[in-house]
């Protein structure tokens, strides 16, 4: 080898790093108790500022809001939980119970952090648990907002490999 060829390695090396960047690191959720999920590049931005209700201001949900907040306060707490999907007509309260639910776990001093994930950026949603299983001292409910999904629909398939799971351990998302 030559003193030559060490600029052209160097640029080969630095325009390989560009085209497959190592992975984020995960951040230290110190800064915020929730954050959205950016998938390019594969970042978590922090939200300082939920823009969010009080949950003893959502009335005549209370079957639907007790039942959610006591899975995840148990999944906060590291107890068994489930997966939970809320469905109905626009406007009845599914986003502002989720993030009134996420912000009483917090208030009660449980490491929950709530990670928003938009509909069209799912196929990353591996991506982001990877991520998030670099992170042992927390626990993370995964929110996504307005999902509707047609038969062959890619990102229902990448929800659904996330939900039903395969050989590795369960995520503690």
């Amino acid at each position: 080898m030559t003193d030559l060829d060490t600029p052209v390695l160097t640029r080969i090396a630095e325009a390989l790093e560009r085209m497959a960047p190592p992975p984020a690191p995960a951040p230290s959720f110190s800064e915020a108790s929730a954050y959205i999920w950016q998938p390019d590049p594969d970042r978590l931005e922090p939200v300082t500022a939920v823009s969010r209700v009080d949950l003893v201001q959502l009335i005549g949900i209370d079957r639907s809001r007790d039942t959610l907040l006591q899975n995840t306060l148990q999944f906060a707490r590291g107890l068994p939980a489930n997966n939970a999907l809320l469905w109905g007509a626009r406007g009845m309260g599914k986003s502002s119970l989720v993030k009134a639910v996420h912000a009483e776990a917090v208030k009660q001093g449980l490491p929950l952090v709530l990670v928003e994930i938009a509909r069209e950026d799912l196929s990353s949603v591996g991506r982001l648990l990877a991520l998030l299983g670099r992170a042992t001292d927390r626990r993370f409910v995964l929110f996504s907002d307005d999902l509707s999904f047609s038969h062959d629909d890619s990102q229902y398939k990448s929800l659904k490999a996330v939900l039903d799971g395969g050989i590795a351990d369960a995520p503690r998302t």
